[in-house]
């Protein structure tokens, strides 16, 4: 499949580190990780001990009814980890970014949502690649089920 995985913004990222406000000009939130935490930027559970920021971060580019802001951990601090941005993210076990179930939303490219689904870990590709199918995807996200929180974004390689 070739999709790669959008990074999150290197100015939104900075801000939060560096100035400690969020992606609405509210002051970040810095913790240490329980372990298990979801950190967007590295696409990654959290080990114990790890700072992180929470902060308020939209995935969206355009104003309208579906650009929402949302919680997200990051790491506090930047790191040079190696993240595949050219697969789907780690699905399934306790341990991965992505656990068993979650839900896959596709979106136009005036960031509209066009289809969801509420999937298991194993039918992440099948599910992206029937959305993809549809020239009117733009692209698609990923969201943890329980809160909603955003997970990732995905677009075409």
């Amino acid at each position: 499949m070739n999709v790669t995985i959008a990074t999150i913004p290197q100015t939104f990222l900075d801000r939060a580190r560096n100035e400690g406000l969020d992606a609405q000009g509210q002051p970040v939130r810095r913790v240490i990780a329980e372990g298990g935490e979801p950190c967007r930027d590295v696409l990654r559970r959290a080990e114990p001990g790890e700072e992180l920021i929470l902060a308020s971060f939209t995935p969206f580019t355009i104003a309208g009814p579906y650009k929402e802001f949302g919680p997200v951990f990051v790491l506090a601090n930047a790191s040079d980890e190696g993240v595949n941005r050219d697969a789907l993210p780690p699905a399934g076990a306790p341990s991965n970014y992505l656990r068993e179930q979650f839900t896959v939303r596709a979106y136009s490219a005036s960031e509209e949502i066009i289809d969801a689904a509420l999937i298991r870990a194993d039918d992440l590709s099948e599910t992206v690649n029937r959305f993809f199918s549809s020239d009117d995807t733009a692209f698609v996200h990923v969201r943890f089920p329980t809160y909603g929180c955003f997970a990732c974004r995905i677009d075409r390689a």
